[in-house]
């Protein structure tokens, strides 16, 4: 019995290294993975706290093109729904406004083929004409606080920066979870370890509850 002991607290001091040691990589691992994301979703926090504040100028751009005859011949008698434009025309329209329309749908009526093309701090679109074959198209920007903003809600970015976002947020969840574990392992020779978590905590919860109506 006299042996039990002393083996019982080397297995627990063993216990706590390994399970530091493996925090630790995964916190500063996350930690990496994250450091660019979260400054970037820390600054843009701040511009659309003060989004009102920001003044930004918009910038129009609009342009008039006629349609050649053939790629007019080929839109077809489609004259209601949703359906990307054909390809031959989406190139050409590529090639002449320096966009990429891809395969986005559009909104066909007997009239006009009207496509939306909005964007990270910006907005565009791109009418056709069926009868005379008259493009009008026009894009305004609002600047690089606005597309960093837009990138921070996930507007109008596709999905390849929604899975980012996922992916950003599970790394950011790992992150956490392992400071937590971390803090919990530190917390006898840290008195104020578990004060200052419940003030995090608190601050904001008091605030949503008696301050925001």
């Amino acid at each position: 019995m006299a042996t039990s002991a002393p083996s019982t607290a080397v297995q627990q001091q063993q216990s706590r290294g390994f399970w530091l040691r493996t925090l630790h990589q995964w916190h500063w691992i996350s930690s990496a993975v994250c450091l660019i994301g979260m400054l970037l979703f820390a600054v843009t926090g701040i511009t659309l706290n003060h989004a009102a504040k920001i003044e930004a100028t918009p910038q129009v751009v609009n342009r008039q093109l006629e349609l050649p005859a053939d790629l007019l011949g080929q839109l077809g008698d489609r004259t209601d729904g949703n359906a990307p434009v054909p390809r031959p025309t989406a190139r050409w329209l590529d090639r002449e406004l320096g966009i990429s329309v891809g395969r986005r749908p559009a909104e066909w009526s007997p009239e006009e083929i009207y496509l939306s093309m909005p964007s990270p701090g910006g907005d565009a679109w791109l009418s056709i004409d069926r009868e005379s074959g008259a493009v009008e198209y026009e894009a305004t920007s609002r600047g690089w606080v606005s597309y960093f903003n837009d990138l921070h809600k996930g507007r109008n970015a596709g999905p390849a920066w929604g899975w980012f976002l996922d992916i950003f947020a599970a790394a950011c969840l790992v992150f956490c979870i392992t400071g937590l574990f971390l803090l919990h392992l530190h917390a006898r020779q840290r008195r104020m370890t578990w004060p200052l978590v419940g003030l995090g905590l608190m601050v904001p919860l008091l605030i949503a509850l008696i301050l925001i109506h």
